[in-house]
């Protein structure tokens, strides 16, 4: 199978599964990052200029394809960070293949089910308005731009390159293959989030208005020994927002 790979930077091996949206080679996150590890960030099978196989059509279709790009790094080891999506294929991965990793960073991360039956934990992505979209999704909705893009990348459509637009609408089109039903989550995470056992942090835009309230805390007390730190002046997309702060917070987990 093949996969469009971002790499770069020198330190220890940081495997970085993107949201929503894949990152682009000059996103400061990547940038950042980069001083303090050594980053792999693969585009997920659909998104980007990563193809996707027919055969490749479940959120757990893709937990393997990862379990693969575990096994082929080098490292004894290496540190997962997800973001958003990302962050739920991460929390998988660190149940079932937990002794590829040293370190486990979901930023963000959905996949968890925390309210009842009739209850939306997870604003509909796909059934959202762009602009109510972006308005739930940014601390300063003003900051999304071409080149820049999460959740709400839609109202944008008109200032995009027809080569931006493509990669967008087929990532999005992936998305829905993976993440309609259920919708961004999986009714059993919850119960096997227990079963990680590495460090883990997680880190959370302080104003994201995508999930439900308690959402971040309910993750936090479900994986064992976890910590939570937010991102003030940021969304559900503190990697687009606040790379800074996320790297820097990053860092000192590396380090500790």
């Amino acid at each position: 199978m093949k996969l469009e790979v971002v790499r770069g930077g020198s330190g220890p091996t940081v495997l970085l599964l993107h949201g929503v949206t894949p990152f682009g080679r000059d996103a400061p996150f990547l940038r950042l990052l980069g001083q303090a590890a050594t980053v792999v960030a693969p585009s997920h099978p659909g998104f980007g200029d990563s193809p996707r196989p027919d055969d490749v059509e479940t959120v757990y279709d893709l937990i393997h394809v990862y379990q693969d790009v575990l096994d082929a790094l080098p490292d004894e080891k290496v540190t997962l960070v997800g973001c958003s999506f990302g962050g739920w294929l991460a929390a998988e991965l660190a149940i079932s293949h937990g002794h590829r990793l040293a370190r486990l960073i979901l930023v963000d991360p959905v996949g968890i089910k925390v309210g009842g039956r009739e209850e939306r934990d997870i604003t509909h992505l796909f059934n959202t308005h762009p602009a109510e979209m972006a308005r739930r999704a940014w601390h300063d909705p003003a900051r999304q731009q071409p080149g820049l893009l999460g959740l709400g990348w839609q109202q944008h459509i008109p200032a995009m390159s027809d080569e931006e637009l493509v990669r967008m609408a087929r990532g999005w089109d992936a998305l829905c293959v993976y993440a309609w039903r259920p919708h961004l989550y999986n009714p059993r995470l919850a119960r096997w989030l227990r079963r990680i056992s590495v460090p883990t942090l997680l880190l959370w835009g302080a104003s994201d208005g995508i999930v439900a309230p308690g959402y971040a805390e309910a993750y936090r007390d479900l994986i064992p020994g976890a910590r939570l730190q937010f991102i003030v002046d940021a969304g559900h997309h503190p990697d687009l927002e606040q790379p800074g702060a996320v790297v820097e917070q990053v860092r000192r987990f590396l380090g500790s």
